[in-house]
């Protein structure tokens, strides 16, 4: 509860006039001077005294008693000429000329001077003369002999028996002081009796016990917080229905949409929209359809979209989206992580339903768990899905990803980049494994892997200063890891290295697709050039005998073994080569 302060008077003094009336003047207080004290007192002469309109005093110049002769800057010299100076004398008069010049010209070169020294002191002021300049150059050498490392720092656990899964975190948008975790079991038919259906609020200073309770009607797949009202926080539902809470209000939910008008199938993605109000959404579900929602009005969702990449708005043949990214720097776009592997990029703007999806990606075998934007380049995401994570880019429509992990003995499970570095992601493997990828020096190997937990990773957030990262497991265990400054620190002209990396490999990766498809252009043209031609199949088994047996031999050759019928042949050839002789 927050402390509130109210302040009550009577209606009818609302907007009550002032009044005003003319008084007598009246004495308030009255101090007689006492004549005892008058010897305590030292009378002062001349006596100064401020006052707060005073005269505007301007600098004269006169001339002194003596007419004929007049020196300018008579300030100095008070009452005319002195006494030693004899006005007749000229010797005098041009010595005493020159010492006032002299004295002029000093005072006014100290006048000068002092303009310079306030200037420069007001430069000092504004510019840090004592600042290192090649700090930097220090900082990147001791980047460099540090080692990559990570530490624990935090641990929050599910307080409910039994366990259920860490599905989804959230960090405060208030200096992340706070996350909301999304609790849900999703294992098919999960039977066991006593599941609970609250997610939770927990305060990084008591891990212990949770902020706030969120009591939802079904169990919560994801939770996020609003960026522009930090009290709105937006979940998806297991049984498809979308629900908000007031933090200020407590636990229960404000309003949820209707079972009729909301999702069939469990809600992996909800995102806020960077509406005028802050109150718009947006949900995908595995059903095969993107609903916009506004909370003010819950009823029914404003606007519909159906995953149909043959662009027939069919809901049979839609995929199901297992994943969302919406980036406020693109207001009109968003990526949607299908389970059949494909990523649909979509426009919000389009005239029809069927000109939202704007490119399609086929990107994995199996689902796809977690799609993101880059922060630095938007038009640059990530994905991961059966053993590796890939990068894409979407100025390339309709190939493959431009850059890729190696693939993995297990499953990647989720996925997110780094805030602070351009080239650094974390992924989330399903043995318990968090890598540290830093595409921009190694491409081949994370810059570090650490076993984290026995459980599966299956959800991933790092803070706004990319310093800690959160991670849950399937044991509803979130766990605070902050890494090494080395890795969330950025680096001079990083970013520009990793845009220039980007554009390469998006460069090399056209080349590629045109060489391959100037190459089915002449398959297909030579195809049309010969159509009649055909081979006999006898002879092609033959040529594949041929060169099936040639390599066994070719083996056995580099093995150092005896190759049947070799030794025959070449006594042949040798006694050929006698004849002939």
């Amino acid at each position: 509860m927050e402390i509130k302060y109210e302040y009550s008077r009577k209606r009818s003094e609302f907007g009550r006039p002032c009044s005003f009336s003319d008084l007598l003047a009246e004495v308030t207080v009255d101090i007689p001077p006492d004549p005892s004290l008058a010897d305590d007192f030292i009378p002062q002469d001349p006596v100064d005294f401020g006052v707060q309109e005073g005269p505007v005093m301007a600098l004269h110049e006169v001339n002194t008693q003596r007419a004929e002769v007049s020196i300018r800057g008579v300030n100095h010299v008070e009452g005319g000429w002195p006494k030693h100076v004899d006005p007749k004398n000229s010797e005098l008069t041009s010595r005493y000329r020159e010492e006032v010049e002299r004295e002029e010209a000093y005072t006014k070169t100290v006048q000068r001077l002092g303009f310079v020294m306030e200037h420069y002191i007001r430069q000092n002021n504004t510019i840090d003369i004592y600042e290192e300049y090649f700090e930097e150059e220090e900082e990147e050498e001791e980047e460099e002999e540090e080692h990559p490392s990570a530490k624990t720092i935090n641990v929050v656990r599910d307080p409910n028996r039994p366990r259920r899964m860490a599905t989804h975190v959230s960090w405060h948008p208030d200096g992340n002081r706070a996350m909301a975790v999304a609790y849900c079991s999703l294992d098919f038919q999960d039977s066991r009796k006593d599941l609970s259906f609250d997610s939770y609020i927990w305060d990084l200073e008591k891990p212990y016990t949770p902020e706030l309770t969120l009591k939802p009607s079904s169990p919560v797949v994801t939770l996020e917080y609003n960026s522009k009202d930090w009290h709105h926080v937006l979940g998806g539902c297991y049984n498809g229905q979308i629900v908000y809470w007031d933090t200020r209000k407590g636990g229960l939910p404000m309003e949820m949409t209707p079972v009729e008008f909301s999702h069939r199938d469990p809600v992996y993605g909800a995102c806020w929209l960077p509406s005028r109000t802050g109150t718009e959404c947006f949900s995908g579900s595995t059903d095969g359809q993107v609903l916009w929602w506004d909370i003010r009005k819950m009823s029914q969702p404003s606007e519909r979209l159906v995953l149909d990449i043959t662009r027939q708005d069919q809901l049979n043949q839609a995929l199901g989206a297992i994943s969302l990214d919406f980036a406020p720097i693109l207001p009109t776009k968003f990526l949607v992580g299908t389970e059949q592997g494909i990523i649909i990029s979509c426009n919000r703007d389009a005239k029809t339903p069927p000109e939202k999806i704007a490119n399609i990606f086929r990107s994995h075998i199996g689902a796809v768990y977690r799609v993101t934007r880059n922060p630095f380049f938007p038009k640059v995401f990530l994905s991961v899905g059966d053993w590796t994570a890939r990068i894409w880019t979407e100025e390339l429509m309709d190939s493959s990803s431009i850059m890729e992990t190696k693939y993995h003995t297990c499953y990647l499970l989720d996925v997110c980049w780094s805030p602070v570095k351009p080239a650094v992601f974390f992924t989330a493997r399903s043995d318990g494994t968090l890598d540290i990828w830093d595409f921009l020096f190694h491409q081949k190997e994370p810059s570090l892997s650490l076993r984290v937990s026995n459980d599966p990773l299956l959800s991933l957030c790092s803070q706004d200063n990319g310093r800690i990262i959160a991670f849950g497991t399937r044991q509803g265990t979130v766990s605070l890891l902050e890494i090494s400054p080395g890795l969330c620190t950025l680096r001079k002209n990083e970013k520009t290295l990793t845009s220039a990396m980007f554009e390469r490999e998006a460069r090399r990766e056209k080349v590629l697709q045109d060489k391959y498809r100037e190459r089915l252009l002449r398959e297909q043209e030579r195809l049309r050039a010969q159509p009649e031609e055909q081979e006999d199949p006898q002879e092609v088994f033959k040529q594949a005998q041929a060169d099936f047996l040639s390599s066994i031999k070719a083996e056995r050759r580099r093995r150092g073994l005896e190759v049947p019928g070799e030794g025959e042949e070449g006594e042949a050839a040798a006694q050929e080569g006698s004849q002939e002789e």
